[in-house]
């Protein structure tokens, strides 16, 4: 499948934005007062990375200002699903967020339904490529729990940062720290599974995409295009195994490895948010990586027919 940008920004940002939200909605069980400028900066860039991540996704639309119709599609579509749960998300974490921040009024039930809300937003946009049967390198359920796992561990690096920016330092979250690198490596183990499930999984052919296999081997006659088409430019991407390889070794080093690595520096230093934020680029990076690779080397069944 082609790799489209704006798609790939999206579930990456919005991700992390929703992992980030889904933290704090769970923070409000025992975190009680915390300082003004690390309560709005934490909710304003889980909010930014959310709505970014939303508003970039309909850049791949051909009519961006018809987006809002997919939402009533809600009953059949998880696409539809999954604007409807971020809409809902939004203004409920939205008067979460307000509350604690201006209000010093952690609700703990607020925030149980906030961290729901953003996780199943995160399982539905996952579900979008899950449920499409076409594509085999998608069509798992192990899809949707990497999406959520990502999240997850995102989350909880950014949430890790902007604590060691805007709050004392002197004493390092060893807890905090820890789950969040267990969240990164069983969201990075999960993914290695999905990569070696895809590799060994059987691919779209002539006999299964037109469903004649059963009277025998399929032959093309004639090729259904003389030049290029829609088709072909949106489904048509090739990528080498090999070059695959590398690519997939370089989103776990800089996703999980680096990140992991930048966190143990960070427990002991004087300026932790210096490895931290340098950790949460790191790890922004491998999944930009991985993301890209999710779509190029995804074949649609189509393509049997080229």
């Amino acid at each position: 499948m082609h790799p489209a940008y704006s798609v790939i920004f999206f579930t990456v940002a919005s991700g992390a934005g929703l992992g980030l939200l889904a933290f704090m909605g769970l923070g409000a069980l025992s975190v009680g007062a915390q300082p003004m400028p690390f309560m709005l900066t934490t909710f304003g860039i889980a909010f930014a990375l959310t709505i970014g991540g939303l508003l970039s996704s309909t850049f791949h639309l051909g009519h961006p200002e018809r987006a809002w119709r997919a939402m009533t599609q809600w009953r059949s579509s998880w696409l539809s699903r999954e604007g409807v749960f971020a809409i809902i998300t939004l203004i409920v974490g939205a008067i979460f967020a307000a509350l604690w921040t201006f209000m010093d009024i952690g609700s703990a039930i607020l925030g149980i339904i906030t961290a729901i809300l953003s996780l199943v937003t995160v399982w539905a946009t996952g579900m979008i490529y899950a449920q499409i049967k076409a594509v085999d390198l998608w069509h798992r359920w192990l899809t949707p729990v990497c999406y959520l796992l990502f999240s997850v561990a995102g989350g909880m690096i950014l949430f890790l940062f902007l604590h060691a920016a805007f709050t004392d330092k002197t004493e390092p979250v060893w807890e905090l720290s820890s789950v969040a690198m267990i969240a990164l490596l069983v969201a990075w183990v999960v993914k290695v599974f999905w990569w070696m499930g895809g590799d060994k999984s059987p691919t779209s052919t002539p006999e299964s995409a037109t469903g004649l296999g059963s009277l025998g081997k399929v032959r093309l006659l004639e090729r259904p295009h003389t030049g290029s088409n829609y088709l072909l430019g949106e489904m048509g991407f090739h990528i080498g195994r090999k070059h695959a390889r590398k690519l997939r070794l370089i989103a776990v080093m800089l996703g999980a490895v680096l990140p992991i690595l930048l966190i143990l520096l960070a427990i002991p230093a004087p300026f932790d948010a210096l490895w931290l934020g340098l950790a949460v680029l790191a790890h922004l990076a491998g999944m930009l990586v991985e993301r890209w690779l999710f779509f190029a080397e995804a074949r649609h069944a189509v393509m049997s027919y080229y």
